[in-house]
């Protein structure tokens, strides 16, 4: 096990589609971390910044940029990026300069203002990169791949489209109590499937959009935390940071092949799986010991494939614990609370800071009528392109 560190702060932009720079998005949520954790700007002696991407280049040098808009003042600074794993690669880069000594409290923070519609892939030609030959060669968008997935789920373990739909019902209705959510309202399975077919079996509702938005954490060492006052913080356990292992016999985004399994022996368990084994192990934990879970819902079908790679039930029994409500609040296990990426959309560089925001504020039991009743334990997990894994285990 890892020495842990504490959260001392969290806070955020609201999700949505504000016309306005990413910059903004992320200095307020910066300072709304710094004023939930009791510290200056002054007090800060890292920045980590989460950056933001377009089509696959780092155009934007996130850690330096929300320095200056916070204004210069000497602090370390550190860019990181991971696609959508960026913002808990970030995170790591923060605890590991906490426990090597470099800094007694860093910033993390991301933003993105994203374009509208779909994500597609910048202009030139890049035929080493895979997410820039299934756009080009293939035509696989996004939505295509999450279609495929949905299907591969519906083949193999018999989920239906109305399993899908009760996904978005569940995760709209914990939206509509997230003031930081963009999409603040109920919606049924019939308005599901009369949303319009975008790459079937998925719906228009099915699959998460792109918004504008921002996050950010203070953490700090344990000692830090208590000369602070924070005598009982919430403190990260684990951060996975994991990468595939070859062979790899299952697609993951951004690649549309496998790889061939003749002469050696596939891994036992895939990638997300080991993504989540690795955090089970850093925190001495298992997936039985958890009060809730934030997982990455590009769309409805791959929220369930996420429940089985956290291992919250066996492999094509996702669907099963769906519908008997295990999942909801309430449930035995919880997941997205938050109302997940369904309710909130992708600001990129910010989603896996916004997931350890909604632990942090679970774990504290500030989480108003989205409350997980006596919540200790909590993942957060998704994947990056390009084989980031991505997962935090925090707990109280």
């Amino acid at each position: 096990m890892t020495e842990e560190v504490a959260v001392l702060g969290a806070g955020m932009h609201p999700w949505g589609k504000w016309g306005r720079s990413f910059v903004e998005y992320g200095a307020v949520a910066a300072r709304a971390a710094l004023a939930d954790a009791g510290l200056e700007w002054r007090d800060i002696g890292s920045i980590v910044g989460a950056d933001t991407v377009r089509g696959g280049y780092p155009g934007y040098v996130a850690g330096a940029t929300f320095a200056k808009a916070l204004g210069w003042q000497g602090a370390r600074v550190t860019s990181v990026y991971a696609a959508c794993a960026s913002g808990a690669q970030a995170l790591n880069t923060a605890r590991a300069q906490i426990l090597a000594g470099l800094a007694d409290a860093v910033l993390v923070v991301g933003a993105d203002a994203a374009p509208k519609g779909f994500f597609r892939p910048a202009g030139g030609d890049r035929p080493d990169d895979p997410d820039w030959l299934r756009f080009r060669v293939l035509g696989a968008t996004n939505p295509a791949y999450f279609g495929l997935y949905a299907r591969r789920r519906m083949a193999v373990h018999g989920d239906t489209p109305e399993d899908f739909a009760q996904v978005k019902v569940k995760n709209a209705g914990l939206g509509a109590l997230n003031p930081y959510a963009r999409y603040r309202k109920r919606v049924t399975a019939e308005e599901v499937a009369a949303s319009a077919v975008v790459a079937d079996p998925l719906r228009l509702l099915d699959i998460c959009a792109t918004s504008d938005g921002g996050a950010a954490l203070v953490l700090a060492g344990m000692e830090f935390a208590r000369r602070h006052g924070a005598r009982d913080p919430v403190r990260i356990r684990a951060v996975s940071t994991v990468t595939p292992r070859y062979p790899n016999t299952v697609l993951d985004l951004p690649d549309m092949a496998t790889d061939s399994a003749v002469a050696v022996r596939p891994p036992a368990e895939t990638f997300r799986e080991s993504i989540a084994r690795a955090a089970y192990e850093e925190a001495g934990i298992g997936p039985e010991e958890l009060s809730l879970a934030e997982v990455y819902d590009l769309s409805t079908a791959l929220e369930l494939q996420w429940y089985e790679d956290l291992g919250l039930c066996g492999e094509g029994e996702a669907a099963k614990l769906l519908r008997e409500g295990v999942t909801t609040l309430g449930g035995r296990i919880p997941v997205n609370v938050s109302g997940g990426l369904a309710s909130f959309g992708e600001a990129v560089p910010a989603q896996a800071i916004a997931q350890v925001c909604e632990l942090t504020w679970q774990l504290r039991g500030a989480s108003g009528n989205r409350q997980v009743a006596g919540a200790r334990v909590g993942i957060a997990a998704n994947q990056g392109l390009f084989g980031h894994g991505s997962a935090v285990i925090a707990v109280r």
